[in-house]
C-alpha cells in the first residue's frame, strides 16, 4: 500500500511517501502554507499523483502523550483533508520525529519538514507492519 506522511505545519509541511510496498519511505519535498486553498490545491495534487491509497498525518502530542494546542490545529487540518482526498487520512504519533530528522546525517540537503515526515512514514510503516501480524 502507497501511503503519503505529512509533517504538518501552518507555515511549511514536510511530505514523505512510500514505495508501493509500503515498505520503503523517501522525503520529497515542502509544500508551503497547506492552510490556505491553494496550498491544499497543491497538496490533493500531489496525493493524487503519487497514487496515494492512505495519507498519515503527524500528531504532535506532549511527551506525556497529550493533546496540546498545536495538536488542535492539526487535527482540524485533518478534518480539512479527509474532506479533500478520496483515500483514508489518519493521524500517527509524531513525537520524536523531528529530533530524529535532524541527528539524520544522510539527508541533510533535504529541509527538516520532508526529513521529520520521512521519520514518521518509517514509524508509521513499521507500527503497521507489525499491527498487521
Amino acid at each position: 500500500m502507497k501511503v503519503v506522511a505529512l509533517d504538518y505545519g501552518s507555515a511549511r509541511t514536510g511530505v514523505a511517501v512510500s514505495d508501493p510496498t509500503g515498505t520503503l519511505a523517501r522525503p520529497i519535498g515542502v509544500i508551503e502554507r497547506v492552510g490556505t486553498p491553494s496550498g491544499l490545491e497543491r497538496l490533493v495534487e500531489l496525493i493524487t499523483s503519487e497514487g496515494a491509497e492512505r495519507v498519515v498525518v503527524g500528531m504532535p502530542l506532549t511527551l506525556s502523550g497529550r493533546r496540546g494546542e498545536q495538536a488542535v490545529e492539526t487535527e482540524a487540518f485533518l478534518d480539512t483533508l479527509r474532506r479533500a482526498v478520496d483515500v483514508p487520512v489518519e493521524g500517527f504519533d509524531e513525537r520524536f520525529t523531528t529530533d530524529l530528522a535532524e541527528q539524520d546525517p544522510g539527508s541533510r540537503n533535504l529541509p527538516p519538514d520532508a526529513r521529520a515526515a520521512a521519520h514518521l512514514l518509517t514509524s508509521y510503516l513499521e507500527w503497521s507492519d507489525r499491527s498487521a501480524e
